[in-house]
């Protein structure tokens, strides 16, 4: 069941949302080669402690650590830990805070040092195709709109669309109803969800450069590409509002922009 959220409610999910960006936006930079997963983790653990919120990943049905560190053929939900990054590595780095009972959610795929053009290619057409899916989203429209955003420019782009995981809604639980699907189909569009004032979304492109075709490895956690191609996974989370759409997931001054 969708549930609405108040003015009052959406400010606490900005709140929330400042700081899983700020948090995350310190792991970008100190994503470098020579660093290990574990390390981002901590530090990720330390800033989000220190404004007062806590890691709403660490714990969630047993997950063990403060952020989801994806590398290379990784795509989600991958456990930091002591691997160590080397230069030409991509990570998606997903944070999660809770702030007074309300949730921020957020991820990025960073290069570690310098990257091939490939990779390059592949991390441009995620992160535009997030922001596609933001232009799409508008007060009386459709859920069906976003996805399509997504799956239009991926195709375009030539790059496989992960079809086994999806955005979702937030707020104080991490996992709202309605799904976010990065695609539509026949079942989407039965199933299709009026973007009302008060809705609000995380929405997260998972691209690859192969088939889209996923498996889970031993740790019952990560969730890397079936045939081992490149990943890249970006979030945003948006409240609908009366007049338009607002990306909850920025740091404190920081104004949103898909140029």
């Amino acid at each position: 069941m969708r549930v609405l959220k108040s003015r009052r409610e959406i400010a606490l999910l900005r709140d929330a949302g400042r700081i899983a960006a700020e948090a995350l936006a310190w792991a970008g930079r100190n994503a470098a080669p020579g660093t290990t997963t574990a390390q981002l983790d901590a530090g990720v653990e330390k800033i989000i402690r220190a404004r007062g919120a806590t890691p709403e990943f660490k714990g969630y049905h047993g997950f063990p650590a403060s952020i989801c560190a994806s590398v290379n053929e990784e795509i989600v939900h991958g456990i930091p830990g002591p691997r160590v990054l080397r230069e030409g590595d991509v990570i998606s780095i997903d944070v999660g805070a809770r702030y007074k009972n309300f949730v921020g959610d957020t991820a990025w795929t960073f290069p570690v040092g310098e990257i091939s053009p490939a990779a390059r290619g592949l991390l441009d057409a995620c992160r535009d195709a997030l922001f596609a899916a933001i232009r799409a989203a508008r007060p009386s429209g459709m859920l069906s709109e976003v996805a399509r955003a997504v799956q239009e420019l991926a195709e375009r782009r030539g790059f496989g669309i992960v079809r086994d995981y999806a955005g979702h809604g937030v707020g104080t639980s991490m996992h709202e109803d309605p799904q976010v699907p990065n695609y539509v189909d026949e079942q989407m569009l039965r199933n299709d969800v009026l973007l009302e004032e008060g809705l609000v979304l995380a929405i997260e492109p998972m691209l690859c450069a192969g088939s889209g075709k996923t498996r889970v490895g031993a740790d019952r956690w990560t969730v890397s590409t079936a045939d081992g191609s490149l990943a890249a996974h970006f979030e945003h989370s948006i409240a609908i509002l009366a007049d338009g759409v607002e990306v909850l997931t920025l740091r404190e001054g920081e104004v949103f922009s898909h140029a």
